[in-house]
């Protein structure tokens, strides 16, 4: 090598690589250019994604509604009530001296009659699907799989059911707490406020009738509820504390007591705020409401119980219904509300993984969630609720 030939980098590399040599290296001035073919995640049949058998779900699948209702077994299909007491609840019984005795009194009796009701959920899978899911990159145990999910969507659906509108009648599903805690006439009654026919809250008052009961011709089948006057945008009215207080006054002087408050996420939300502004003491300390095993959303205890209103635990359901602002709240003294559980949820299973093709009459496996009962309450006047707020 001459002293004098390598100056510089460039011309060490072309003293020993040379220009155009075999080795594919090229110069263009002092850039050194490379003619490559690299393999990529991206080159064509060289990579497969496995996505694993765990399965993440996205959904938020919670039944807290039907969670926090009591579970009783069903004894019978039917129950008395009083509606009316003695001689229609006047002041009597006052005896003149030496005079006769008064004539009797009695309370008034009536029979309610409710039947069960079914509830069930299907779901399938072929033979191939079976097969294939525990050889390659499936889902392994596939039966597994959808039994746990559909599990949580059988219980997810008796939910919507209990938070149906007041204005669908039940038909082969549980009955509503919206139509548990509704009134149909008088003051507060979502047929007695309405302004017309094209601003009810309800078709038509018969569908409000609830377990055999005629509840236009009973005012003891009513519950309290704080209502707008109409179903007009107009109407709704801007939440406040004194639609609670008003409510819970209301069901005290009926008799009953509420023992735990369902709403939505918005409505508690906005009760927060509300009560936020309102504490009275620096210390503070976390407070987290449960109901019958279910968890609220935590709150902060500083003068005023905000997880809780008047001692009474406040219990978001994702499925609330609402009337175009905020959702509804219901008051429900469990006490005398219960779910009435004729049959409790049960797995069936059947088809070529059971030894029983012949039943689904295909080569495949079918699966069942069933579950038997209806809701009950024996004490209308002891359950509320708020609507139509903003």
């Amino acid at each position: 090598m001459a002293r004098d030939y390598v100056r510089t980098i460039t011309d060490m590399e072309r003293y020993y690589y040379g220009a155009g040599n075999s080795m594919g290296y090229s110069y263009t001035g002092s850039e050194l250019l490379k003619a490559d073919s690299p393999m990529l995640s991206t080159t064509a049949g060289t990579y497969q994604a496995i996505y694993g058998r765990k399965v993440w779900s996205q959904l938020n699948q919670e039944f807290n509604a039907f969670s926090i209702l009591p579970k009783k077994p069903w004894d019978r299909s039917g129950w008395r009530v009083i509606t009316a007491k003695p001689n229609g609840g006047a002041l009597h019984g006052g005896v003149a001296e030496n005079a006769t005795l008064p004539e009797t009194v009695k309370p008034t009796f009536q029979h309610i009659g409710a039947k069960p009701k079914t509830i069930a959920h299907t779901f399938d899978m072929s033979e191939t699907a079976i097969f294939l899911a525990d050889r390659d990159d499936g889902l392994g145990d596939i039966r597994a799989v959808l039994k746990e999910e559909m599990g949580k969507h059988h219980a997810e659906m008796v939910n919507k059911m209990l938070l149906g509108d007041v204005d669908t009648p039940a038909a082969n599903n549980f009955e509503s707490l919206d139509r548990i805690t509704a009134a149909d006439a008088g003051t507060t009654g979502l047929t007695g406020l309405k302004t017309s026919s094209s601003d009810a809250h309800v078709s038509a008052a018969a569908d409000l009738d609830i377990y055999s009961i005629d509840r236009s011709a009973n005012s003891w089948s009513h519950a309290e509820m704080d209502c707008a006057a109409d179903t007009a945008d107009a109407s709704r009215r801007t939440f406040s504390l004194d639609h609670l207080d008003t409510l819970f006054q209301r069901i005290w002087e009926r008799g009953g007591n509420p023992k735990v408050i369902l709403t939505g996420y918005d409505t508690l939300m906005r009760l927060q705020q509300l009560l936020q502004s309102q504490q009275r003491f620096m210390e503070e300390k976390r407070v987290t409401p449960t109901y019958n095993g279910v968890k609220g959303v935590p709150g902060i205890e500083a003068g005023f119980i905000v997880a809780t209103y008047n001692g009474v635990p406040i219990i978001p359901t994702k499925d609330m219904p609402d009337d175009g602002g905020i959702s509804r709240l219901y008051f429900l003294d469990t006490d005398y509300m219960y779910f009435s559980t004729a049959i409790p949820t049960q797995y069936f299973e059947s088809g070529i993984e059971t030894g029983d093709p012949f039943a689904i009459n295909r080569l495949g496996q079918e699966g069942l969630y069933r579950t038997m009962g209806e809701v009950w309450t024996t004490f209308f006047g002891a359950q509320g609720s708020v609507r139509d707020l903003v």
